[in-house]
């Protein structure tokens, strides 16, 4: 193996599945600030879990220990009745996947790194140019103040203009916390490299829970975007059997159900202003607060992952 100049990713010297191939794609998906509802994290796991038998060849591992803040995260450990058994260390790599129809295609997933984001983008960018990587494609999630029984709704973003898929809703600038993944689309744009990206907006109450059906949209895009074939039978199935369990919880439970309710009738009443051209948001109709909903959705929380759920609750 060989070390880049700043040691912080370690690349593998001969991939012979990769001589000769053009055009690869690279796709981004990094847990923490970005991954509301967990939708990151759920597409990652199905990309590995479909794109190859083994979870796929590791072509490049970053040096965890430079990147992590343990006290922040601490990683699980096992103890065993008197012992320490095992330790779950954290990995940020980047494995070779295959779409459904053989096409190859890069992943690079793992915790977002807490620190020294600028030497992470040069050792991510070491990445690129020793396999030739064409375009990276980020994907990641944020709670917003909209029902799950609507559409999930998609923030498209590019470091080109001429990459974007997607008309943004948003107008005007918005002031927004950074992160390690934005950062790395900026630098590309710097550095002359293709990135766009694509952001779900998870309703707020289920950001907490794994939300597959955000999960799913965002493969959706990833697939237009990286011209690549991806299986998405199994997370659409559960994408249904969670929004069951959550129809079931709100037929119970009339105060949650209200909140719903008037979630849906302020996205319908957003989505006719919109289409109309005029204001997107109603006068008379306020967004809720996030500690309007964190209230109203304590016992929602609860009653999918409570121990004492008689409807089988949420698997995470």
């Amino acid at each position: 193996m060989t070390s880049v100049p700043n040691r912080l990713v370690h690349i593998v010297d001969d991939v012979p599945e990769l001589d000769g191939v053009e055009d690869l794609r690279m796709v981004v998906a990094l847990d923490g600030f970005l991954d509301a509802g967990n939708a990151g994290a759920l597409a990652c796991r199905h990309l590995v879990e479909v794109g190859a038998a083994g979870g796929g060849v590791v072509v490049a591992t970053f040096d965890v220990d430079q990147l992590h803040d343990y006290r922040a995260r601490r990683p699980p450990m096992t103890f065993a009745r008197d012992h320490y058994q095992d330790y779950e260390a954290p990995r940020l790599v980047v494995r070779l996947l295959h779409d459904a129809g053989g096409t190859p295609y890069l992943l690079l997933h793992g915790p977002e790194p807490d620190t020294r984001w600028e030497a992470f983008c040069r050792a991510v960018n070491e990445v690129v140019e020793r396999f030739s990587v064409a375009l990276v494609v980020g994907v990641g999630a944020v709670p917003m103040a909209v029902p799950h029984t609507r559409p999930i709704a998609i923030t498209h973003h590019a470091n080109n203009p001429d990459l974007l898929t997607g008309t943004s809703p948003w107008r005007g600038e918005l002031r927004v916390p950074g992160s390690a993944q934005a950062l790395l689309e900026v630098r590309l744009g710097e550095w002359g490299q293709d990135a766009q990206g694509f952001v779900a907006h998870v309703p707020h109450y289920l950001a907490q829970l794994d939300f597959p059906r955000a999960s799913q949209a965002l493969l959706e895009q990833v697939e237009l975007a990286a011209r690549l074939t991806i299986d998405l039978t199994a997370l659409g199935e559960a994408a249904d059997e969670r929004e069951e369990e959550i129809a079931r919880y709100l037929s119970s439970n009339e105060e949650v159900a209200g909140v719903v309710a008037a979630l849906e009738q302020q996205y319908d009443t957003f989505a006719r202003a919109e289409a109309e051209g005029s204001s997107l948001l109603a006068e008379d109709e306020p967004l809720p607060t996030g500690e309007d909903l964190g209230r109203q959705f304590e016992q929602f929380l609860a009653g999918l992952e409570g121990p004492d759920d008689q409807q089988g609750g949420a698997a995470r």
